[in-house]
């Protein structure tokens, strides 16, 4: 898969996970857990986004 594919298929898994999120931020009682999976879950895809673009250029470079 070429490397800006997958950058894009983490963008969008990424703002997937934000939607979800504020969807459960707009419940009544938001399940903390469920929020703290998720959030997880976004920072570990935010990673993976900032380490690809240093790892190509580290090889470029």
């Amino acid at each position: 898969m070429a490397l800006s594919a997958h950058l894009e298929q983490l963008q969008y898994k990424h703002a997937q996970l934000d939607a979800k999120i504020q969807r459960e931020l707009r419940h009544p009682i938001p399940d903390t857990l469920r929020l703290a999976q998720l959030k997880k879950e976004k920072l570990y895809l935010k990673q993976q986004m900032l380490q690809k673009p240093m790892a190509s250029q580290a090889s470029h470079g």
